[in-house]
């Protein structure tokens, strides 16, 4: 009989796929459509803040996704709501275009520091708030916590954040299993690895408590998420922390990893919610229509 590592490559091949099977990542052309369309008016460093939304808002992505495609929906319904946002790409791998957030996670906050700079320059605004998905609700988290972001950022609001690492609906566990797997992981996508629970980086994002003094925290979670596993580690325990449970709001919404990021409405009602809760709605399933 051959070996393991001979009967199937390591495991982080076989992770690698299940990711790209589950997270919304476009075929390379319809990644290369949605990179290349129109912002519909996001990322206009022309905006100046309102005073009814004097803060602007950072989206950032999650893994494999991208400054544009990850938006389409959330862009546009804040916009369309007075305020100044914009969105980055970060994570980028040598040879690898539209698929994003796949480098080290400490570089990536090191990219939203300087982001977020240059967002408050051209807005004149002394703090912003981010919104993020996925692993793009738990990398701001380090920027907060390490980079001195904690003084510039208002609010944290993750949507199905990867708060306390992931076991992948359990394919983690097999990692053990396939030798040099987790090296292979570590060298081709660091973030990956990076993002399975119990990693030497979550132990230490998380080392010390959840939050830092000063920042609001919200995390958006659904019950039928299969990629940040199990669900309930999305949550964060802290002061001034908010955790919601889509379902809560809406029992019937059955919005998976993806689409809770990508097109939930009610989800999105809760994000402008967390962005502004002095006018704050309540979230209901009618909130699809608001």
């Amino acid at each position: 009989m051959l070996p393991w590592k001979r009967v199937l490559r390591p495991l982080a091949a076989l992770l690698l796929t299940a990711a790209v099977a589950v997270v919304p990542a476009a075929t390379t052309a319809q990644a290369a459509e949605a990179a290349a369309a129109p912002s519909s008016g996001w990322n206009d460093y022309n905006c100046k803040p309102s005073a009814a939304h004097p803060r602007p808002v950072v989206l950032v992505h999650g893994t494999f996704a991208n400054s544009v495609d990850n938006w389409l929906g959330l862009a546009p319904y804040l916009k369309d709501r007075g305020y100044c946002v914009f969105s980055l790409d970060y994570g980028q791998l040598p040879g690898v275009p539209f698929f994003h957030a796949l480098g080290p996670i400490d570089k990536s906050a090191e990219q939203l520091s300087v982001y977020v700079d240059k967002v408050l320059a051209a807005t004149g605004a002394a703090e912003a708030d981010l919104v993020g998905h996925s692993q793009g609700g738990m990398m701001p988290r380090y920027y907060l916590k390490f980079l001195g972001g904690a003084g510039k950022v208002n609010a944290l609001v993750g949507i199905a954040p990867n708060n306390h690492g992931t076991t992948l609906s359990g394919l983690t566990n097999l990692l053990p299993y396939f030798p040099g797997a987790e090296d292979l992981l570590s060298a081709a996508t660091p973030a990956l690895a990076q993002q399975v629970v119990g990693s030497d980086f979550m132990t230490k994002l998380n080392a010390g408590g959840d939050t830092v003094p000063g920042v609001r925290y919200t995390v958006i979670a659904t019950k039928y998420d299969e990629v940040v596993t199990p669900w309930r580690t999305q949550f964060l325990t802290g002061p001034d922390v908010k955790n919601v449970l889509i379902q809560d709001l809406c029992a019937v919404d059955i919005s998976e990893h993806a689409l809770i990021g990508i097109t939930d409405r009610i989800a999105f009602h809760e994000v402008a919610n967390a962005l502004d809760p002095a006018h704050a709605r309540p979230t209901t399933c009618a909130s699809v229509f608001s």
